[in-house]
């Protein structure tokens, strides 16, 4: 489980919000650190006893009437952070994100590239 940057082709943007990981009947409050429109990386939660092999569902508080709603798996795992990829998201949830990452890149352009690069995958 590795994750190169040199083949990232989704710009991570540092992102702060009261965010959940949960698998099963098993919910993390988690430290999101990035997002991008392909996946997140966490702080590595205490204890961390999840089935690496199984989605996980995250979710993200942007506000009282807004979050982030994604099915995600483990991709990699270092000391202290986890980092997943996107494997479903809602239309609804999309819209959110991109409007997200639009506002913390300086660049649309840079935008409407990654979200065509996307919907090719």
């Amino acid at each position: 489980m590795s994750d190169h940057p040199e083949r990232r082709r989704f710009k991570r943007v540092p992102f702060d919000a009261p965010t959940e990981l949960v698998q099963g009947e098993q919910r993390w409050p988690v430290n999101l650190l990035d997002i991008s429109l392909k996946g997140i990386l966490i702080e590595s939660p205490e204890p961390w006893d999840a089935d690496p092999e199984q989605l996980f569902d995250a979710v993200i508080h942007l506000n009282a009437d807004a979050e982030v709603q994604m099915q995600v798996q483990l991709r990699h795992v270092d000391e202290q952070q986890l980092g997943f990829i996107c494997q479903h998201i809602d239309l609804h949830s999309l819209e959110h994100l991109c409007r997200l990452i639009e506002l913390n890149l300086a660049d649309r352009t840079e935008l409407e590239r990654e979200f065509h690069e996307l919907i090719e995958v």
